[in-house]
């Protein structure tokens, strides 16, 4: 069988483009509604460590230090820690096409 590549590759000058699947990686996620009593053990650790912090209000949001940026979950918005225990925002139609629940 041939041997799947992993990187785009140069053709007669040209940079072909490949197509590529997600790895199936398992991540934890918790979804922003409002409620803050329900956070899983590494939201509170981002909260107590100043990386996730709380603004409430009419529109409450949770501001993210992310590896790009700072970030704002909005409610609704999924709140992910991701294999290397980053943590990022994602809204919800970009989530349920994406993930989907496994056993714990």
């Amino acid at each position: 069988p041939m041997a799947a590549q992993s990187r785009p590759v140069q053709g007669n000058g040209v940079l072909m483009a490949l197509k590529f699947r997600k790895k199936p990686v398992v991540i934890e996620a918790w979804q922003f509604t409002g409620a803050v009593l329900d956070k899983p053990a590494w939201l509170v650790s981002a909260i107590n460590d100043g990386t996730v912090w709380y603004q409430g209000g009419e529109q409450p949001y949770m501001t993210i230090k992310t590896l790009e940026g700072e970030m704002r979950a909005s409610l609704g918005d999924w709140i992910i820690q991701g294999v290397s225990g980053e943590l990022y925002p994602c809204k919800p139609d970009i989530f349920d096409a994406t993930y989907e629940a496994v056993a714990a």
